[in-house]
């Protein structure tokens, strides 16, 4: 077995499988009550006896968290892109962002809850505030760091700002790009998730909050494995394209 296969494929799993048992023998040597830190095993049946519900709170939770992302990716990378091409853009903008960057996203939940209403647009809009930021920072990061003799050569053969911008600048932040999204990615899980349990009727986060009131705390560990595995699986989608379309900038 390579090393490769052994690092990316075979460690994350003995990794997981270790914290698990870990983590289930930890409950019965101190014989801790489930209605404080439920074994795996037991998360494992809740999911297994109340996988429909979860499934459909689950699907809530990705539909507002990619939503979300999606309007992320297209205020950030449109942001970022006048941001790291634009010094008068930036010396505007940044200190603004990283001010609003600042504010805790949950504070935000009441003002939108009053602005929509319960449901699913505060949790998209939290996922999409959340989320936007690091894109921003990294397309213009990305896009500010193109050498001057790019730019030089590029002039000197006659191209304008435009074509610089499309043949330089834009492949050169294809990797901070995929960077950021794969942090994105996980904020707007956060922020779906932290909507969901102050003002929704619907979502992982709804199902955790009312599960919590119960004391039915195996379901609070469900949906949180929940979020997690989906949060995985997405990143994992993420780093797929980026190994595609950023090959040429991997080193080694």
């Amino acid at each position: 077995m390579s090393d490769w296969l052994l690092s990316r494929r075979v460690l994350p799993w003995l990794v997981t499988l270790a914290t698990f048992l870990l983590w289930e023998g930890l409950v019965h040597a101190f014989s801790i009550q489930s209605f404080i830190l439920p074994p795996p095993s037991l998360v494992a049946s809740t999911l297994a006896a109340q996988w429909e519900p979860i499934f459909e709170h689950s699907l809530q939770t990705l539909m507002t968290t990619l939503v979300g992302l999606a309007l992320a990716v297209g205020f950030g990378v449109g942001l970022g892109l006048a941001v790291g091409a634009s010094e008068r853009v930036y010396s505007g903008l940044y200190p603004l962002l990283v001010a609003f960057n600042s504010i805790p996203k949950v504070a935000l939940v009441p003002i939108l809850v009053i602005w929509f209403g319960i449901g699913t647009v505060p949790a998209i809009l939290t996922a999409f505030l959340i989320s936007f930021f690091p894109i921003v920072v990294n397309i213009a990061t990305g896009l500010a760091t193109v050498e001057p003799e790019l730019n030089d050569l590029m002039r000197s053969l006659g191209a304008n700002r435009l074509t610089v911008l499309q043949k330089v600048g834009l492949p050169r932040t294809l990797p901070y790009f995929f960077a950021a999204l794969k942090v994105a990615v996980t904020l707007a899980f956060v922020g779906s998730v932290i909507s969901e349990t102050v003002a929704a009727n619907a979502g992982v986060g709804y199902m955790m909050m009312v599960a919590g009131s119960r004391f039915e705390v195996p379901l609070v560990f469900a949906g949180l494995v929940v979020v997690g595995a989906m949060g995985i699986v997405l990143y994992q989608i993420f780093e797929w394209l980026e190994r595609r379309l950023t090959f040429w900038a991997a080193r080694g």
